[in-house]
């Protein structure tokens, strides 16, 4: 891992970008870690074990959590379940293992993205940027109206999910990427395409894309082992597939079987 400090400027006083919660019990990748992320001009908090996290986000709730795996005692996966007791808050993992089961179960108990060791500073302090993004982005006036098709229905305004009256426990990243595939049902998006329109990224281990399409069609599915609306193309990537899914899945949804905000797409 890099440990020089990057000799750029600072894009603003530290603090007026956010306040960051860092996690890792060990005290040099916690010093360049804070080190860019002050730099970048975020206010910095840093908490060596599990209790010391959670006492400080009790204390006062950051914007964002990056948060070690592998912490004495009381692992990176329990210290995000108990944050996420409290609301949702973004939640960067890093892990030293790069086995997807890691990954998946990061995901899954809360965790908005990962970053194996060892990983560039610089690129960690892009993904906070872009994770930050967003969580604090005010979806577009015309593409802020519910969403529904296939028996999904999502409200991006108020961050909510359903499936068939269902609610879903959507992180921030599946909400994001199960949203803009409703927004382009029965088109093929690879994940390089993927990670740059729902990420914002023009980098990063396209695995991501992967796990986060795994995780969704967990939720979104019937029979996660036999996709019906998220499909894989093979060769390509995913497409989003409402007509299949239930004979009347389109009906009065006009072409493509979705509606946002009330009118027919």
């Amino acid at each position: 891992m890099e440990n020089t400090p990057p000799a750029f400027p600072s894009p603003g006083t530290p603090g007026t970008r956010g306040r960051i919660l860092v996690v890792d019990d060990d005290p040099t990748v916690a010093e360049v870690v804070v080190g860019y992320l002050h730099r970048a001009g975020y206010a910095v908090e840093r908490a060596d074990d599990g209790p010391a996290a959670l006492g400080r986000f009790a204390a006062r709730r950051p914007d964002l959590v990056v948060l070690d795996l592998m912490l004495p005692g009381m692992d990176g996966f329990e210290v995000c379940r108990r944050m996420r007791e409290h609301g949702p808050v973004p939640v960067i993992m890093l892990t030293a293992r790069g086995d997807e089961e890691d990954r998946v179960l990061g995901l899954e108990t809360g965790a908005d993205d990962y970053v194996t060791k060892p990983f560039s500073p610089r690129e960690l302090v892009l993904r906070v940027d872009s994770v930050l993004r967003r969580a604090r982005a005010v979806a577009p006036v015309d593409a802020a109206g519910p969403l529904s098709g296939g028996g999904l229905s999502l409200d991006p305004v108020a961050r909510r999910a359903h499936r068939d009256g269902r609610g879903l426990a959507l992180t921030l990243r599946e909400f994001d990427l199960l949203a803009f595939l409703l927004r382009h049902p029965g088109k093929v998006f690879g994940r390089e395409e993927l990670m740059r329109e729902v990420w914002g990224w023009d980098f990063g281990d396209l695995s991501t894309v992967t796990v986060h399409i795994r995780r969704l069609r967990g939720k979104v599915e019937q029979d996660p082992a036999r996709p019906r609306l998220i499909r894989t193309v093979w060769g390509v990537g995913y497409r989003l597939d409402l007509d299949t899914e239930s004979p009347d899945a389109g009906a009065g949804a006009g072409r493509g079987g979705i509606r946002e905000g009330g009118r027919s797409l």
